[in-house]
């Protein structure tokens, strides 16, 4: 299985808002530069993140996203779901009619594989995610980058 960038982005795109909600909405452009996604992008995927209730955007001066629920009640399996993301990882996309039309031999185990990586990002909340030590080390070093680029 291979998750796609649409996902892999989503994921980032949440941790970096749920890691600077303090601040108020972040902009796009914020989250743009301190990740490295292009503004476009990210415009996309928070139309289907807004629809699908995860986030909330504010207007105007000083506006951008928030998260519309509790980081603590958001499951990571919820933001790759809310952008269309399958996490199959079989062949057939969970059909059965991989070989043939017809169920192929490795067909059970890559269900079980696809069982197994839904329950575990299930049961990973944001909030838990981005209380990582490594996570925070990371935000950390971004933010003193941009700060220091805002300098210069």
């Amino acid at each position: 299985m291979k998750l796609s960038t649409r996902g892999r982005y989503a994921v980032t795109a949440m941790f970096d808002i749920a890691l600077h909600h303090d601040k108020g909405p972040v902009s796009l452009a914020e989250i743009a530069r301190r990740q490295g996604i292009s503004l476009s992008y990210l415009e996309q995927l928070f139309a289907s993140l807004r629809d699908q209730g995860l986030v909330k955007s504010t207007r105007g001066p000083g506006g951008g996203y928030s998260l519309a629920v509790d980081s603590a009640k958001i499951a990571i399996a919820d933001v790759i779901d809310a952008v269309d993301e399958s996490l199959d990882t079989t062949r057939c996309g969970g059909s059965g009619d991989c070989q043939g039309h017809q169920r192929c031999l490795t067909h059970d185990l890559w269900e079980n594989l696809s069982n197994q990586i839904r329950s575990y990002l299930s049961g990973i909340s944001l909030a838990q995610a981005v209380s990582d030590v490594h996570v925070l080390e990371v935000s950390n070093r971004q933010d003193n980058r941009i700060a220091r680029m805002e300098i210069v």
